[in-house]
């Protein structure tokens, strides 16, 4: 046995006989793998930026009204947000592995349809399906993290972050670029680059294989899947994101009403199934965990603030300087780098201050960005407002999903990461459906400032509902120890 891997009291302790022989940390699968799962969610957070700035030109082309277009982008929060558990609980049958190429797969399927899509229904349906693709492929990507010791984790995870924010904020610079060069069904069809990417994943095939067994998963026999919880689940999200959108689309009040009595009791029989079904689909006992709801919660209003102007940023850009898709995305360009010093400032900022106080300036960030574009008429201001969204939405993926496996028990990791994913990816929903709802009410500095208002929640929450034991973690600490 190597040094590094002695226990102090007994040095020459080995290995019971037929047990496997500790697996190193710094193995060369392991140092490819941050690279390479930040390579993987490019082209997933690309789909997110760009049809941002593509909108107006897919407005005129499929003669809908602009609000009606945010759904492009809702369609896509929603799916993924509903994949993430369902993605989680498969992880308990399936490898990290085999939920990867699935997703990949679905993701490029459905972005294909998009943009061969002849009507907005068939693009929204072809974002639907991508939209599920993208929600397992990162939860793959991120069981993958997780799964990793201490240091290393936050490390894997600020790369995957740094590289998912810029590639959503420079989605806007390309978004631009492709609309005016090849049109916006290109933009659209983005994602399917994720395929040959894949093969850049082979390499790091037995690491993600094995991930899942190497981070204390339940090793008995699977447990059915909750068909009955994940439908409720479904119902009362995308009720609620139709709902926000009823306006904006010009929903008629029946089938308003309709939709509102389905949230309704989709809520109602979420609350029986939580409570009527310990290893649900949403197990009482994750949710219960301390800190689990504040952590989801928090991170799902960076993520509204974020995804709201990231939808209304590139045409008040369009505004105030008179350009088209590719001026715009040009001058959201250098928000997107933002990203890199957000990822660098988390690794740093880790032996200083705990989790908890790092997710507390996070929202404040977000609030502080999202009113910064809703006051701004020239275009400097609305960059830099949206650069601080960007860093908020991009150190919310490090930091809480770095605290997610210490929230609960190591059996219900990849349920919690499910789970905390969908708050986060709803929220991202959530924001863009708001300011598209409110956009034929309010002029749209008032949309964002009422948009702020859900970032402030999530800096209340931080502030107010987190654990009190709230430790450093150690530098060697593994996961499953306090912080």
């Amino acid at each position: 046995m190597s040094q590094g891997t002695r226990q102090e009291t007994t040095p020459q302790t080995l290995p019971p006989a037929g047990a496997p022989a500790p697996e190193r940390t710094d193995t060369p699968d392991r140092r490819r793998l941050g690279p390479t799962l930040g390579m993987l969610v490019l082209p997933m957070y690309v789909a997110l930026g760009a049809p941002s700035v593509a909108l107006p030109a897919i407005g005129r082309a499929l003669a809908v009204p602009f609000g009606a277009t945010a759904w492009i982008l809702a369609a896509w929060s929603l799916t993924s947000a509903l994949a993430m558990p369902v993605a989680g609980r498969l992880l308990i049958r399936w490898s990290p592995f085999q939920i990867l190429v699935a997703g990949v797969v679905t993701l490029a399927a459905g972005s294909a349809l998009a943009g061969a899509g002849p009507a907005l229904s068939a693009v929204i349906t072809g974002r639907l399906i991508g939209g599920a693709g993208a929600g397992a492929t990162v939860i793959a990507v991120f069981a993958a993290a997780t799964a990793l010791p201490g240091r290393q984790r936050i490390r894997v995870l600020g790369i995957i972050a740094a590289a998912s924010a810029t590639a959503s904020g420079c989605g806007t610079l390309i978004g631009g670029a492709v609309t005016a060069w090849l049109g916006w069904r290109a933009v659209l069809a983005i994602p399917v680059l994720a395929l040959p990417l894949l093969l850049a994943a082979l390499p790091s095939r037995r690491t993600l294989t094995h991930s899942a067994s190497a981070s204390g998963e339940r090793n008995g026999p699977p447990e059915r899947l909750d068909i009955a919880g994940a439908a409720v689940l479904s119902v009362l999200a995308g009720s609620l994101i139709t709902l926000l959108q009823a306006h904006s689309v010009g929903l008629p009040a029946p089938p308003t009403l309709a939709v509102a009595a389905a949230g309704a009791l989709a809520t109602g029989g979420l609350w029986w199934r939580v409570r009527s079904t310990p290893n649900g689909f949403v197990p009482r006992r994750v949710i219960a965990s301390r800190g689990f709801l504040t952590a989801g919660l928090t991170g799902g209003t960076v993520f509204a603030g974020y995804y709201g102007v990231l939808f209304r940023a590139p045409s008040l850009i369009e505004q105030a300087t008179g350009g088209g898709p590719l001026q715009a995305g040009a001058l959201l360009a250098p928000a997107a780098a933002c990203s890199l010093l957000a990822g660098r400032l988390v690794d740093t900022l880790t032996d200083r201050f705990t989790g908890w106080q790092m997710s507390a300036g996070l929202p404040a960030l977000t609030v502080i960005g999202v009113l910064m574009v809703a006051a701004s008429t020239a275009p400097a201001p609305i960059v830099l407002g949206t650069a601080l969204t960007v860093c908020g939405f991009a150190g919310a993926q490090a930091v809480l999903m770095s605290l997610a496996p210490d929230l609960v028990a190591p059996d219900d990791r990849h349920t919690a990461q499910g789970l905390l994913n969908f708050m986060n990816v709803l929220g991202g929903g959530i924001g863009p459906a708001a300011v598209a709802g409110l956009s034929g009410i309010l002029p749209a500095p008032a949309t964002l400032a009422v948009l702020a208002a859900l970032p402030l929640l999530g800096l209340l929450l931080s502030l107010t509902r987190r654990p009190t034991a709230d430790r450093r973690p150690e530098p060697g600490a593994t996961r499953g120890n306090p912080r």
